[in-house]
């Protein structure tokens, strides 16, 4: 086994505080093991004692899509829910040339699986944190993610608080018979999930099967009394666009119902307590006032994911009025080239952050970045990707002022990305 040191793999300065610590596997040749090399990188809250369960964010098939992966734990809006629960958030990235099977690696049963749980013990012993290897997961899938996370979840339903299958499950290509059939323990059907095609994947050629694959997977377990959502984005294919935006309060709900508060025996969710919407509707209700069959309905978790679900599938996106949190350890120095500037910064829970505004003695003299993009979906500090990762090079939390006098006086705020401010920090 190879360790591979994050060194400056990118710029500190990119992220919220906490730990990083990457393994790195080598592809095997062995019978039943992963072909594939792999590289693991979670990231662990500042002075967290106790790593409460780790989020998963696994990328899909094809080399663009392992590339993508390797970015997922610096993402600072996620790194803001897995800081909210005391938990860890994993970024797998494998080793996948473009044109080789991808199903190698996301079939878990073709060696991932062994490779994630070796990475989870390696990881918690590099981390100094014994609990990692045992905490139970949040999955979120992108497309051959997907299809990983619906296997696993056959395999190891007690550890799974909740998943999230963007555009992906293997459901449909199991009851096809083009890959084995899994056994299907009753306790799958006791996680919370969401299926979360993209509209425009519906009669695609390449992509309708993200779309029929994730409607058949959730009329079967909805009929089983799964706890079973269905959001359209109703703006994208069969890239992420904006679905962070639904994906974290999603999880941020499942973490708060079912992490207990020791050990690592998951509570049961009460399906009868959480709120209703018909299939490919728009509003939701509490289950006691739905009217309509239960087993044929969306399932959320409760109001407040109800409300982002109802604006999501009408909009693409999730409103916002709250402003985010303020920049902290804001640090000034004067150089031959002017004043350089530089904090820190979490993302905002709803929103992420868009961009920071910087102030010279009450003017503002810049903006980081200047102009923020958004080709997959909102403008944001840390540029998407397709597969909902920060693009690399990440972008750092530093100004250069050229055109600084000998004193003054700097102040940094904070905008989200529904263009909400924070208070200035100086």
């Amino acid at each position: 086994m190879r360790f591979a040191a994050l060194l400056c793999l990118f710029p500190l300065l990119t992220h919220a505080a906490g730990s990083y610590f990457t393994v790195e596997y080598p592809p095997s040749e062995k019978p039943g093991e992963l072909i594939y090399g792999v590289t693991y990188t979670v990231w662990l809250p500042e002075e967290v004692k106790q790593v409460r369960g780790v989020i998963v964010h696994q990328h899909g098939c094809g080399e663009g899509a392992c590339k993508g992966g390797a970015t997922a734990a610096y993402d600072l809006h996620w790194q803001a829910l897995a800081k909210k629960h005391n938990c860890a958030l994993l970024g797998p990235s494998y080793h996948q040339p473009e044109g080789k099977d991808c199903r190698m690696w996301c079939d878990p049963r073709n060696g991932s699986e062994k490779t994630f749980l070796r990475s989870l013990d390696d990881l918690a012993t590099k981390s100094g944190h014994p609990e990692l290897a045992k905490a139970p997961w949040c999955l979120w899938g992108h497309s051959g993610g997907g299809f990983w996370s619906s296997i696993l979840q056959t395999r190891h339903p007690e550890r799974i608080v909740g998943i999230w299958f963007r555009s992906g499950t293997a459901f449909a290509t199991w009851e096809k018979g083009e890959i084995p059939k899994p056994e299907l323990p009753e306790a799958m059907y006791a996680i919370p999930m969401m299926c979360n095609p993209g509209a425009k994947e519906n009669g695609d050629k390449r992509f309708n099967g993200a779309w029929t694959g994730s409607l058949a997977m959730f009329h079967a377990y909805r009929a089983k009394g799964a706890p079973i959502g269905f959001a359209p984005d109703p703006l994208t294919s069969h890239q992420c666009g904006d679905s962070r935006y639904l994906a974290i309060p999603f999880f941020d709900a499942c973490l708060r119902l079912r992490l207990p508060e020791t050990g690592t025996q998951l509570r049961m969710v009460d399906v009868s307590q959480g709120w209703l919407a018909p299939l490919l509707g728009e509003s939701a209700q509490s289950a006691a006032d739905f009217k309509s069959k239960p087993e044929e309905s969306v399932w959320l978790p409760d109001e407040k994911v109800a409300q982002s679900w109802s604006q999501y599938v009408k909009t693409g996106s999730t409103q916002d009025s709250t402003p985010p949190p303020a920049p902290t350890k804001i640090v000034t120095v004067r150089t031959e080239n002017g004043y350089s500037v530089s904090w820190d910064a979490e993302a905002d829970f709803e929103s992420g952050i868009q961009q920071f505004i910087i102030m010279r003695d009450g003017r503002e003299v810049g903006r980081v970045p200047a102009k923020p993009v958004g080709k997959f979906g909102r403008p944001l500090f840390q540029s998407m990707s397709y597969h909902d990762t920060p693009e690399a090079p990440l972008p750092e939390m530093k100004f250069l002022d050229p055109n600084a006098p000998e004193k003054a006086t700097y102040t940094v705020t904070a905008v989200n990305s529904a263009g909400l401010t924070s208070a200035p920090i100086q």
